[in-house]
């Protein structure tokens, strides 16, 4: 009985709803998951140059490094 208590009170505290006058906020640098957008680009680009495959990010390009 505990555990599903436990789920439950997790659960709806995972959830909310974000009004369009709170997005602001959450779009601030601060809140990105890599702050330095070029480091990020860099290290995105020598992964998928090295592993020939490149998902979700917009980039295109192989495996050579050449693009």
């Amino acid at each position: 009985m505990k555990l599903i208590a436990l789920i439950l009170v997790i659960g709806l505290t995972a959830c909310s709803e974000v009004l369009p006058r709170q997005r602001g906020n959450l779009a601030l640098p601060q809140m990105a998951f890599t702050p330095d957008a070029l480091e990020f680009g860099l290290r995105q680009h020598t992964s998928f140059s090295k592993e020939a495959a490149s998902g979700g990010y917009g980039g295109g390009g192989g495996g050579c490094g050449c693009n």
